[in-house]
């Protein structure tokens, strides 16, 4: 498969549909469903939903029992199996089928010319407009039947899963409308038994307020089945003798929406998305309560049949349709990236105050260097204090300029501790790096440009050290400011270095949502106009250490020209920590999301400026570093490091929680997928 298809990298699209209903009329009915069916082919759908009895029409009532309308029914099905041979979707149709004696309200399930199976609907509504019971029995007890329809002949039951065997991890189960109402949903149980994308073929007649209930149900089964949730009802065409119909169509994944049409529609729509098969065997693989439910329930699931397909899916690009986020750690939706912001710092102020009053210590030893860590956490440190009724003054800020240190970022340092009110004061560590650095023989201390590793940690370690010592001197506790994306690729100094503290407020937060942090902090008021002011001024400083000299063009040292991009840096981290995703599908991801800086949506407040695009190869390139960072070398920094706060889902990298690895790994498998799968453009 060429690299670019979706099939290639563990998604399947699924298309939840409506159709424009003929009442008693099956030939019409299928006509309308075949149509829709090559349409999902020409978009390469995997799976297509239909609505209830959609070959009948739902509300038709003893219809439903009148032998020309089973009849018809019988052979529009066999209409549609013959005409689906070229086709590529698994279709769910909704159809009244005589089984046995009764009448059924069945799911049935088509592929390229086959009959796969049958799936009946277990739960009849009999109640307020609902009569089901009157025409249809139930289908709990049928569970290992057989049904014949013409001459052919099909599994036949709520007992059936649909796989496919050349797309890993596509396992389709179908539950018809009611059944997704009760307290245990058939699907519930096919979940724990394999199945990933979970149909529900519903008619659902609208009444007000109705669409966010069914909304809700369907959200939170995807959520709790760790599942994709497809939900397709009635719409136009349908009898409103008493009732009316919305073709509510949606597509759900572990609890977000994809994909959702309009309602009311005046005739057929669909709802189409690419569901991600990786992420929900992932999500399942980490959370092992859910296989523990599958084994408490295991009467219930160890009986399912599994009906095997082949998709054959296209090899070529399709398209990728579902949005990928550039900055997974920070929504770009505006509401949601304000309730991130408000819950992340307060996470952040709620473990400080449980740290300061669980020791008993009222004095907080920081140092602030006018970047954003530093800044955000001393805005973290300011709150807590004003939370537990502490002067400011008890926070000890220094600024300790270095060899690299540049006016500005000093000058913002003092800006912020002064509106913020604390115990502001400098420590210049150059008297004392100059001592080392000779006591060390070091060339730096000859007179020569050399600014090593050596160099640069000789002050990031100097600059620890002192504060560890200011805080035995006043009874204080130092706090961390490195952040999750520095931890994650070692851009930190270890030991004596901004690795350690006595506790880390940022240690959770990635780079890239520290600076919309500090932003909201300003825009919301959450202290003096001044504050906001500085605090607007530094989130416009380049992102660096400031441990080398500038260089005759003025230009600051970079930690993105080493480590690599952080809005880039923090996708691969969150792909990595959260689903551990192969390199080649998180490159084939980002490419979808940083391909074209014009396309898609940013976060409320991201510079213009710095809305920009990444090639392939840079992908690819910026990729293999934070592999052989992430995984090569960096782990032991990670072992040892201080206690602080998770904050967000995407996960946190500290050895009693999220994260756990041997700080002697390689990562050598790694990088060798990178370079076999993953093409340079």
């Amino acid at each position: 498969m060429s690299f670019t298809s979706i099939y290639r990298h563990g998604f399947a699209r699924v298309a939840a549909c409506t159709t424009r209903s003929t009442p008693a009329d099956p030939a019409a009915n299928a006509a309308a469903i075949l149509e829709a069916a090559r349409a999902c082919h020409d978009k390469s759908v995997a799976v297509a939903l239909f609505p209830e009895l959609a070959l009948s029409g739902y509300a038709i009532d003893d219809l439903l029992m009148q032998d020309p309308l089973i009849d018809a029914v019988e052979q529009a099905i066999l209409d549609i199996v013959q005409a689906s041979a070229g086709l590529m979707p698994l279709l769910l149709v909704g159809a009244p089928l005589l089984h046995d004696g009764r009448l059924y309200n069945t799911a049935v399930a088509i592929h390229r010319g086959e009959l796969l199976g049958v799936v009946p609907k277990q739960h009849l509504p009999n109640y307020r407009e609902f009569y089901e019971r009157r025409q249809f029995a139930s289908g709990a007890g049928t569970e290992g039947g057989t049904i014949r329809i013409g001459d052919l002949t099909a599994p036949f039951g709520p007992d059936l899963l649909f796989s496919a065997e050349d797309q890993p991890g596509l396992v389709v189960h179908a539950e018809v409308c009611e059944d997704l109402w009760v307290a245990v949903p058939p699907s519930a149980m096919a979940a724990l038994a394999g199945a990933t994308v979970l149909a529900n073929l519903s008619a659902s007649n609208i009444t007000i307020g109705k669409s966010d209930t069914r909304r809700l149900l369907a959200k939170s089964q995807s959520a709790r089945c760790l599942a994709a949730y497809l939900y397709s009802s009635a719409g136009t065409g349908e009898s409103t003798t008493d009732l009316a119909w919305d073709g509510q169509t949606s597509i759900f994944e572990n609890g977000e929406m994809l994909a959702e049409t309009d309602r009311f529609p005046d005739g057929a729509q669909m709802a189409v998305a690419d569901v991600d098969l990786d992420l929900l065997r992932q999500e399942r693989l980490r959370q092992g309560t859910f296989d523990d439910n599958r084994r408490l329930h295991g009467d219930a699931t160890g009986g399912f049949r599994t009906v095997a397909f082949r998709l054959d899916a296209p090899e070529a690009d399709v398209g990728l349709l579902r949005v990928v986020p550039r900055l997974p750690f920070v929504p770009a939706s505006a509401e949601r990236l304000e309730q991130d912001c408000y819950e992340a710092y307060n996470i952040q102020v709620a473990g400080l105050v449980q740290r300061l009053r669980a020791t008993g210590i009222g004095t907080v030893v920081i140092g602030v260097s006018g970047g954003l860590d530093s800044t955000h956490a001393l805005i973290v440190a300011a709150r807590a204090m004003d939370r537990l009724g502490l002067p400011r003054t008890g926070i000890l800020g220094y600024t300790m300029p270095g060899f690299g240190t540049s006016e500005g970022t000093k000058s913002n340092a003092w800006k912020l501790m002064t509106a913020l009110g604390v115990t502001a004061k400098e420590l210049d560590i150059r008297p004392a790096a100059n001592q080392m650095l000779k006591d060390m023989e070091h060339p730096f201390a000859r007179g020569e440009a050399v600014y090593d590793v050596t160099f640069e940690n000789v002050q990031a370690g100097l600059r620890t050290d002192y504060l560890f010592r200011l805080a035995n001197h006043h009874n204080g506790l130092v706090l961390g400011t490195g952040d999750l994306s520095e931890l994650a690729l070692g851009w930190c100094t270890y030991g004596v270095g901004d690795q350690m503290s006595h506790y880390n407020v940022n240690a959770g937060v990635p780079k890239t949502l520290i600076q919309h942090l500090i932003r909201w902090v300003g825009r919301t008021g959450q202290f003096q106009q001044e504050v906001s002011e500085t605090l607007d001024a530094i989130l416009k400083t380049e992102i660096s250490p400031e441990l080398v000299p500038a260089g005759s063009d003025k230009a600051l040292q970079s930690s993105e020209s080493v480590v690599g991009p952080y809005d880039l840096q923090d996708f691969t981290l969150f792909y990595v920590l959260r689903y551990g995703f192969r390199p080649s599908k998180i490159a084939f991801l980002a490419r979808h999301a940083w391909a074209d800086a014009a396309k898609g949506d940013w976060p409320e407040g991201y510079p213009l400026e710095k809305r920009r695009a990444y090639s392939p190869a840079e992908i690819r390139d910026w990729l293999r570093v934070f592999l052989r960072r992430f995984f090569g070398f960096s782990q032991f920094k990670r072992s040892a490091m201080p206690n602080g706060p998770k904050v967000t889902a995407g996960g946190s990298l500290s050895p009693r929680g999220d994260w756990r690895a041997p700080s002697d790994g390689n990562a050598r498998i790694w990088l060798e997928e990178l370079e076999r799968e993953v093409p340079v453009e």
